[in-house]
């Protein structure tokens, strides 16, 4: 009763499901391990040890450590802890399983001694390279690359919470086929993604949108005010992009992975110490205080925005095990609260969204995953056909630029 193309899409339905619920808990338990070591060595230490939560030698030495410690596990753990992550894109070719353990452990070493890195690109590749190896001895006629797609949608489903994301970046890569049309190839992705966002939705709520006045209508003027933050932006992020392989070089020129993860490391801790705790971790948390706190200023948006944007080049440079999209979205709220801030007039849902579209889209060189973290942050659907717009001058002006990456020779 079912067309071919029916029952090839209930075929990989169940495979989809089970993928996208073992992405979500994995990512949780990964996730859960490093929060506990996170409160282990920002808050029952310091209190055993008498030390002051203000202290900012304490960040110095953590962060030094936790260096130290990721080189450790890159020079001696199998498979040397995965590959750089500033070398790789987002969604990459299968790991080797040796190489697994001492990429979840490099990741938790990362989340919890504050590096500015989130978890996504690590956990993103465990998924898939358990996908890939599980999948090829249950469904061996099911090829890698299916598998390679539905641990990719899971893994951003569980990440952000909805199968939105996964579903607008993956309709720019399936359809290759005139035969077959876009849907039927989205169907196992998109449950997939939707089993991931639903299993971490029993846990947790992945929450993004800030705290903004509503935006209720479109005008002219505020296109241009969203483009200008968007190259603001741009601007600020291509800084970045220029800095990264300079320092890669400079720091790669130790040598030894406990060396230049330790310098890495000791940079970062003195970046904490003019940007404040708030400047740690991932930024997803931070975000939030940002937007909550009434005391802070411009000039501490924008302190915050550059110290950020500076943690995550050196974290990167370094080679820490972790990813570069939460901190960008973290780097661009930061600026479009600075920006409302000088220009109370233009709106703060125009700042945000559009300073947070620019930061990612020089990151991730992705429009949907720009378009969809710029929505994230500020959820309002009257700002939809603005970021649209918006878009196009900011897509235009990155047009064959260096990503945030480091381009291997």
């Amino acid at each position: 009763m079912l067309h071919p193309r029916a029952r090839t899409m209930l075929t990989l339905s169940a495979p989809a499901i089970l993928i996208g619920v073992a992405a979500s808990l994995l990512m949780l338990l990964i996730l859960k391990v490093a929060a506990l070591l996170q409160a282990l060595l920002w808050r029952v230490l310091p209190a055993t040890l008498g030390i002051s939560d203000t202290a900012s030698w304490w960040a110095v030495i953590i962060l030094t450590l936790a260096g130290v410690a990721t080189g450790l596990v890159i020079r001696y753990a199998p498979g040397h802890a995965g590959p750089d992550p500033a070398t790789e894109p987002l969604i990459g070719a299968p790991l080797p399983l040796y190489s697994l353990p001492g990429l979840g452990l490099a990741l938790v070493i990362c989340l919890a001694g504050g590096v500015s890195l989130g978890p996504e690109h690590p956990i993103m590749a465990i998924n898939i390279a358990l996908a890939v190896s599980l999948g090829a001895r249950i469904m061996p006629k099911v090829n890698g690359l299916d598998w390679t797609i539905l641990a990719a949608a899971g893994t951003i489903g569980a990440l952000f919470g909805t199968p939105v994301a996964a579903a607008l970046i993956f309709s720019q890569t399936l359809y290759d086929s005139k035969d077959t049309p876009l849907w039927d190839r989205l169907f196992a992705p998109l449950m997939a993604a939707a089993a991931g966002a639903l299993t971490t939705q029993m846990f947790v709520t992945p929450h993004f949108a800030l705290p903004v006045a509503p935006y209720t209508k479109m005008q002219l003027l505020d296109i241009v005010s969203g483009s200008i933050v968007a190259i603001i932006a741009i601007a600020v992020g291509m800084v970045g992009v220029w800095v990264l392989p300079r320092l890669h070089h400079m720091l790669h020129q130790l040598r030894h992975p406990v060396l230049i993860l330790g310098a890495g490391g000791l940079l970062l801790g003195l970046l904490a110490c003019t940007g404040g705790d708030i400047t740690l971790f991932r930024g997803l948390e931070q975000m939030r205080e940002l937007a909550q706190n009434p005391a802070l200023g411009p000039d501490d948006f924008l302190r915050f925005a550059l110290v950020k944007l500076a943690a995550l080049v050196v974290a990167t440079a370094s080679g820490f095990r972790g990813g570069r999209i939460f901190p960008a979205v973290f780097i661009g709220a930061s600026l479009g609260l600075m920006l409302h801030a000088h220009v109370p007039a233009v709106p703060a849902a125009i700042t945000l969204s559009c300073a947070v579209l620019g930061m990612v889209l020089v990151v991730s060189r992705d429009g949907w995953l720009s378009l969809f973290m710029a929505a994230a942050v500020v959820p309002n659907l009257n700002l939809l056909p603005l970021l649209c717009i918006i878009m196009l001058p900011a897509w235009l002006l990155l047009a064959g630029k260096p990503l945030l990456a480091i381009v291997r020779r």
